[in-house]
């Protein structure tokens, strides 16, 4: 048995960006910081996605918080600031320690 494949229609087809109007100096300032063989174009895919992870990482942080809020509030345990400082100073030291052998 066979299987006729298009290799066409497995092919993920890509999408364009709505076109936006900068100022020249934008412009001039993006341009002047592109690496050797970088494209205006690829810097800008590239600094969109990182504005998307950037985003995503600060959502999934503030739905921590919450979580952790709600559940502080449904037991009744909280901590100060303080106890937390202290808490994450021997973390950082014990990690610092380990680290070091």
């Amino acid at each position: 048995m066979r299987c006729k494949c298009n290799a066409e229609e497995s092919i993920v087809k890509s999408s364009s960006i709505p076109s936006i109007r900068v100022k020249p100096e934008l412009r001039q300032a993006a341009e002047s910081v592109l690496q050797n063989g970088e494209t205006l174009s690829s810097f800008v895919e590239h600094s969109l996605q990182a504005t998307i992870e950037k985003r995503l990482a600060q959502q999934a942080f503030i739905q921590r918080g919450l979580a952790s809020r709600d559940q502080a509030r449904q037991s009744g345990e909280y901590f100060t600031a303080d106890e937390v400082s202290t808490e994450l100073e021997s973390m950082l030291q014990a990690a610092e320690n380990s680290n070091h052998r």
